[in-house]
């Protein structure tokens, strides 16, 4: 049986718009479809900002769904690590790299610092970190990071 939840269903609200999702039971624990990888994956609250902020890039900002990947493995400081989620540009070059936090978690230094490694790895344009109540964004330009006051618009070209 699957439950349409929209807002903050099962979960926290967050600072984002409210969309539905599909979501199921599984055991003692819940899932969330997810509409990049295209399969139910465990609904926990770092998932459950990570599915809005897709959302909200591809409802809201146009950015396309084809061109998203969700954890996806890469290699840090010789550690496997995963990105939360990559916005790669026309060309297939990573443009946004996102790194999502569980409501609860304060976005500190720490958390943009995290971000920044997988930068160093995948050279996107753009960092952002979100908790799903606040969202940072960077440009890297001539070799340092800018804060943006908002997201940038997807590329046309």
């Amino acid at each position: 049986m699957f439950i349409l939840a929209s807002d903050s269903g099962p979960m926290q609200s967050l600072n984002l718009p409210p969309y539905e999702f599909r979501i199921r039971n599984k055991g003692q624990s819940k899932e969330i479809f997810d509409c990049v990888r295209r399969k139910f994956v465990a609904l926990t609250p770092e998932e459950w900002v990570r599915q809005h902020f897709v959302r909200f890039l591809s409802e809201e900002l146009g950015y396309p769904l084809s061109l998203m990947t969700l954890e996806k493995g890469l290699e840090v400081n010789q550690m496997r690590k995963r990105t939360d989620l990559v916005v790669h540009n026309r060309s297939g070059q990573p443009w946004m790299i996102v790194e999502c936090k569980a409501p609860t978690v304060v976005l500190t230094s720490e958390a943009l610092y995290q971000a920044s490694m997988y930068h160093e790895t995948l050279s996107s344009t753009y960092l952002t970190v979100t908790n799903g109540l606040k969202h940072f964004c960077c440009e890297f330009i001539d070799g340092s990071f800018h804060f943006l006051n908002e997201l940038p618009p997807y590329p046309t070209t």
